[in-house]
C-alpha cells in the first residue's frame, strides 16, 4: 500500500534533482548526505518506485522520478502559497524565496535590492543564485528570474521592472586611435568586445534605429563570458562595447566611455519573469512589487515601465 509522502521529503528529493547530487543537496539543505539519502530511500519506499538511479558519479532521474519531480514542485508550492495566503492575512510574508538572474546585474542591482526586501519582511528568506546564461525558472526550481532582455517564453508571466536598452560605447583613446564608426557595417572592421551571457548570440549584434533592424557580425581580440569584463576592456581603449545603459551609464556621464552610432540601439528591458503557477503567490508578489517601487525610485525612474504580460 502506499503511503502518503513527507512533504520534507518531497523537498529533499526535488533539491536533489535540480542539484543531480546528494552531497550538492545536503549542502543546500544544511543537511548530512546520509540524511539525504535515508530520506529518499523512505519516499520510494512511501511510493514504491525507484526515484532515482545512483552511481559514484552522478545522480540520474528515473522516468517515474521525473512524474514525482513535477508533481512534487506542485505539491510544493500549492503548500507554500497556502502559507502564503495565511500570512497575507497578517500582512507578513514568510519562506524561501529562490530568485535568479545574471552575474554583473546580480552583484550590482538586485543583491542590494534583495539586502533591503528582507529588512523589511524578514519572515522571508532570499536564496539569490547568478547565472552567465538563461535560467528555466520552474524546471530548476526558481520563484523569480531577474532578467535583462526581452526574449521571454510566453508561458511564463513578465512583470517590467524598468526600461532599458544596450548602447554602443567605446574609450575616447579608442576612438582617437581608431576612428568612430559611421554605420553599422564598419563595426565589422572595428575591434569589438564580445559579450557571451545568458541571450546574447555571441558574435552578432542585433540593433534597432527608429522601424529598421539590422543584425551585424562582429570580433575582436578579446571576448568573455562576463559583461563587467568587457566594460572594462573597453574602458582600457580595447575596442567598442554593446552594453546595457545601466551599466555603463555613470561611464559615459564622467566622459570615460563615448557613446558610438547613438541612433542605434538593442531593447533590453527589464523582467521580472516568474512561472504561471506562482501567479497567486504573495512572497513573489511582495518581491516583485518592492523591486518595481524602487525602479520607480531610483536612477532608472526616468524610463522606469510597470507593464504586465501575461501567457494567454
Amino acid at each position: 500500500m502506499h503511503k502518503t509522502p513527507s512533504p520534507d521529503d518531497l523537498r529533499v528529493f526535488t533539491a536533489v534533482v535540480r542539484k543531480a547530487s546528494f552531497a550538492e543537496a545536503a549542502r543546500e539543505l544544511g543537511a548530512s548526505p546520509a540524511f539525504v539519502s535515508k530520506r529518499i530511500r523512505l519516499l520510494e519506499e512511501d511510493l514504491a518506485v525507484k526515484l532515482l538511479h545512483r552511481t559514484t558519479r552522478r545522480v540520474a532521474v528515473t522516468e517515474e522520478g521525473e512524474r514525482v519531480f513535477h508533481w512534487a514542485l506542485r505539491i510544493l508550492d500549492d503548500m507554500d502559497q497556502l502559507l502564503q495566503e495565511v500570512a497575507v492575512t497578517r500582512r507578513e510574508p514568510r519562506g524561501l524565496l529562490r530568485v535568479s538572474t545574471s552575474f554583473g546585474y546580480g552583484r550590482q542591482v538586485v543583491a542590494p535590492m534583495l539586502s533591503q526586501l528582507v529588512q523589511r519582511h524578514p519572515g522571508l528568506q532570499v536564496r539569490l543564485e547568478v547565472f552567465d546564461r538563461l535560467v528555466d525558472v520552474a524546471g530548476e526550481g526558481f520563484d523569480l528570474d531577474v532578467r535583462v532582455g526581452d526574449e521571454i517564453a510566453p508561458h511564463l508571466i513578465a512583470r517590467r521592472l524598468a526600461d532599458n536598452h544596450r548602447v554602443l560605447c567605446a574609450a575616447p583613446a579608442y576612438l582617437e586611435r581608431r576612428g568612430a564608426p559611421r554605420t553599422l557595417t564598419e563595426l565589422q572592421g572595428h575591434d569589438c568586445l564580445v559579450i557571451k551571457e545568458r541571450d546574447h548570440p555571441f558574435g552578432v549584434w542585433r540593433l534597432r534605429s527608429g522601424a529598421q533592424e539590422q543584425a551585424v557580425k562582429v570580433r575582436g581580440p578579446l571576448s568573455a563570458n562576463h559583461g563587467e569584463m568587457a566594460v572594462q576592456w573597453a574602458v582600457d581603449g580595447h575596442g567598442i562595447v554593446l552594453r546595457s545603459l545601466w551599466d555603463v551609464a555613470t561611464l559615459l556621464h564622467a566622459g570615460q566611455l563615448v557613446q558610438v552610432l547613438p541612433e542605434w540601439r538593442q531593447e533590453a528591458n527589464i523582467w521580472a519573469v516568474y512561472p504561471t503557477r506562482l501567479e497567486r503567490s504573495a512572497k513573489v508578489r511582495v518581491c516583485v512589487d518592492f523591486l518595481q517601487e524602487h525602479f520607480r525610485t531610483g536612477w532608472m525612474a526616468q524610463g522606469a515601465g510597470t507593464d504586465a504580460r501575461t501567457p494567454v
